[in-house]
């Protein structure tokens, strides 16, 4: 679910979403002999940005989603507190390692440009990672498979996104943000319904969603030219620390940024403690396997597009037309509250439909408004920019590496001889989290 920023789909509950890494752009370094153009790019780039990014989110969310949740329950059943160490270890290595593949990357030489090397070797790992994570023995080779992913598909996506910084003018970024943000979260339904199609096929399950990944990212490597950056010199030799001052700023110096930071925090915590354990508390609640699950999960799927959209459009139409963003953000985070308190003593699919309808609206006006209002109180725009949008990441990253690894505490107090897992207590703290992250963000002053 995701995420973020973090757009984000819906399924019974709202589709996880993966972090892309954190980029840190070559503004970001001392004497990088980096230049920017304002000339607007064609319809081919546009739309081959959006297809990757679609491709993507195919390849990369619908494990996450759901081919995970199917793969450990053969593996491990009765154990879906694995699921949570999985997908905690694999934000976690993303968030050990972004940063420093992004200045890679910004420094990178080659005759095809800096970003493309890292996204043909990622989609190449990408694929590999399916492949481990579909053939796995045990859930520590699922588990390293998903880290994989998250290193092989991440990269790609982090480099599609710097390339919009690389090439966008001012005029143009909304547009496309838009338009990829729409496309990201159709995606992850697409996915889900394939993986459904394939449920009885570990390796379908994995491969034909990378599979579309992979086509749609080739279109883009191979189709949209990327100056050769053998020439490319630098004025500064970095090193450790330089990196590692980069990565934190001064509250005090900041307060409305921070404040921002904060919110998207404790959000994006509730999000990922309510979306991890998806397809194991609809099995529970509905009396069916997890396989089973799988065809309610993509069917449910579809509705939340609209539910999301909803949100998005909605939210961020009305927050512009009034100029206020704080109340929006706050009501994101009491709407998606209120679903998850619902699906919490939901025991059947109509009221889990309805908790998930009003999760799916929460996201999708938070991720559109908070993403406003982070533009509006953001530091050092004309010069540190993207250093302060990679730190804003870790507001996301962190919390996808954390929130799995305590869910299972959470899931195991008050468990009875049967085994039933205290999903009532995850979910109630889950709305509890989003909702202090909306009323976090009514400490910005300079935004209304």
């Amino acid at each position: 679910m995701t995420a973020p920023s973090d757009p984000t789909s819906a399924s019974p509950t709202p589709l996880p979403q993966a972090v892309p890494p954190a980029p840190v752009l070559a503004e970001d370094l001392p004497g990088a002999a980096v230049t920017t153009t304002e000339t607007p790019v064609g319809r081919r780039y546009i739309w081959l940005m959006v297809l990757a990014q679609f491709g993507v989110f195919v390849a990369f969310i619908t494990p996450l989603a759901i081919s995970l949740a199917i793969k450990l329950s053969q593996l491990a059943p009765d154990h879906e507190e694995y699921l949570g160490y999985i997908t905690g270890a694999g934000a976690l290595a993303v968030m050990l390692t972004a940063p420093f593949l992004g200045i890679a990357s910004d420094r990178t030489r080659t005759r095809i440009g800096r970003r493309r090397p890292f996204m043909i070797a990622g989609m190449i790992l990408g694929v590999v990672s399916l492949v481990v994570m579909a053939t796995a023995p045990n859930v520590l080779m699922l588990g390293v498979g998903w880290i994989l992913a998250q290193l092989g598909w991440g990269q790609v996506l982090g480099n599609l996104q710097i390339s919009t910084a690389d090439r966008l003018p001012e005029g143009q970024r909304g547009k496309v943000a838009g338009l990829t943000g729409f496309a990201t979260q159709i995606a992850p339904v697409l996915g889900v319904t394939l993986a459904s199609s394939f449920s009885g096929d570990n390796l379908l399950l994995f491969l034909v969603p990378g599979a579309v990944g992979v086509v749609l990212v080739t279109l883009f490597v191979l189709f949209v030219h990327e100056d050769d950056s053998r020439g490319l010199t630098f004025a500064e030799k970095l090193d450790i620390g330089k990196v590692l001052r980069k990565l934190v700023f001064n509250p005090r110096r900041y307060p409305d940024y921070a404040w921002n930071w904060l919110g998207r925090f404790f959000f994006y915590f509730g999000l990922t403690l309510n979306t991890t354990f998806t397809a194991f508390f609809f099995a529970s609640r509905l009396g069916v396997t997890v396989p089973e699950v799988a065809g309610t999960i993509a069917i449910l799927s579809l509705g939340g597009i609209f539910a999301v959209t909803l949100g998005a459009i909605g939210g961020g139409f009305l927050s512009d037309k009034l100029r206020r963003r704080r109340i929006f953000v706050l009501s994101s985070g009491l709407i998606f509250g209120a679903g998850a308190v619902v699906m919490a003593f939901a025991n059947d699919l109509p009221m889990l439909i309805v908790g998930s309808v009003l999760g799916s609206i929460g996201i999708g006006m938070f991720s559109a408004v908070d993403q406003a209002l982070l533009l509006d109180v953001l530091p050092e725009r004309d010069t540190d920019a993207g250093r302060f949008m990679s730190i804003i990441g870790f507001a996301t990253s962190i919390p996808q590496a954390v929130a799995p690894l305590i869910a299972p505490l959470f899931l195991a107090i008050g468990v009875g001889a049967a085994g039933e897992k205290n999903y009532l207590l995850l979910y109630i703290i889950a709305a509890a989290c989003t909702v202090f992250g909306g009323l976090v963000v009514l400490r910005i002053r300079s935004v209304r």
